[in-house]
């Protein structure tokens, strides 16, 4: 048995001597931090690449959740998915809105559209979709009901950098997008994050809140956080987007061996590439039916591990399991049912840009066998 292990993900890091040279003129600038330099640079140069017109830099990519939130002056309800990352939810838990589960569309594991309108109340005031492995939620349905009740959208687009539809971009969907770039993801800045916007207006009020409200050396004109990017990790930024084209199309090729290679296995499925869509292949999840298949989930979970091929169960359990979560009303089994078959079933393989054509046959001879 081959013992080096095939894990989920590996970084985009910059080359060495790339970014000792942003290094040497960050520390010959003496300034490393609040809207310097290279943020200025990477905020611009993000926007040409992601096709949106404003966008704001942050730390990391939960803090671009809560503040958007804080921005729109959500209140109330909010009706999102518990098929995410959990800071999805603790964004709105933080602002003292209750958040609503609703369940999920098989299709894209993004939040489905017939279930949203049974939800709303007259406390709801907000949606909050994800675009789950980057595939993109059905926006067009989203808009036309959040138009019909008045509510404002918030997308959780952490998996979804660069991804496309018809030649759009995807965050300029709703009124604000949330962006990830932690070292897991296909575009990072080591830690960092971002919120798309569509206007000045709204663009000055989020750099207002995520720099304490300050809007002057002696005014203050929100109570904000401390939300801002460093010039170093605007520096790896700025380099990483140099070759994020190259990693997205590694990836693909790395999703078109998996799609080749379990395609006739019994029980095994997965998602296919979406007409029209740009993908951006953040991660590779395949579903396992355990009655076609032979073993569960969880076992063949733990046999790929045994062979040092680490998987994750992406998103198992779902947010509405958490014990903060699992006494809202909408958080019971019988209200999700098609989250709870698909968190119970999932498995994201190993998946990165680095990941070699020998290690890609190992984990498809693992799952065949």
């Amino acid at each position: 048995m081959d013992n080096t292990q095939i894990t989920v993900t590996s970084p985009l890091l910059p080359e060495l001597d790339e970014l000792d040279a942003y290094l040497q003129d960050i520390w010959s600038r003496k300034w490393i931090t609040n809207n310097g330099h290279y943020h200025k640079e990477l905020e611009a140069a993000l926007c040409e690449y992601l096709k949106v017109p404003y966008i704001s830099l942050f730390t990391n990519g939960t803090l671009p959740l809560i503040t958007a939130l804080q921005a729109l002056r959500i209140t109330g309800e909010v009706i999102t998915t518990p098929f995410s990352f959990v800071a999805t939810t603790h964004s709105i838990w933080w602002n003292g809105i209750k958040p609503v589960f609703v369940d999920i569309d098989p299709s894209n594991c993004g939040i489905n559209p017939d279930c949203i309108e049974a939800a709303i109340t007259p406390r709801t005031t907000a949606i909050m979709p994800v675009h789950c492995y980057g595939k993109p939620c059905d926006t067009k349905r989203i808009q036309e009901i959040a138009d019909k009740y008045g509510l404002k959208v918030i997308y959780d687009a952490a998996h979804a950098f660069g991804v496309e539809v018809d030649g759009r971009g995807i965050l300029n969907e709703g009124d604000m997008s949330t962006l990830s770039f932690h070292a897991t993801k296909v575009y990072n800045t080591i830690e960092g994050g971002a919120l798309v916007m569509h206007d000045e207006k709204t663009k000055q009020r989020i750099d207002y809140l995520k720099n304490f409200g300050f809007a002057g050396e002696t005014t203050v004109v929100a109570p904000g956080i401390n939300g801002k990017m460093d010039e170093v990790r605007s520096a790896v930024g700025l380099i990483n987007l140099k070759h994020v084209d190259d990693a997205i199309e590694a990836r693909h090729k790395v999703a078109i061996t998996y799609r080749e290679g379990l395609r006739d296995i019994p029980g095994i499925t997965y998602f296919e590439d979406m007409p029209g869509v740009r993908h951006n292949y953040s991660y590779f999840p395949i579903f396992v039916d355990a009655e076609q298949y032979g073993m569960t989930r969880d076992e063949l979970y733990e046999k790929l591990k045994s062979r040092n091929i680490y998987g994750r169960r992406y998103f198992y359990p779902l947010i509405s399991e958490f014990s903060t979560y699992r006494g809202l009303e909408s958080a019971t089994r019988e209200n999700l049912p098609v989250a709870h078959r698909i968190a119970e079933q999932v498995i994201c393989l190993p998946m990165h840009h680095e990941l070699g054509a020998e290690d890609v046959e190992r984990v498809i001879d693992a799952i065949r066998r």
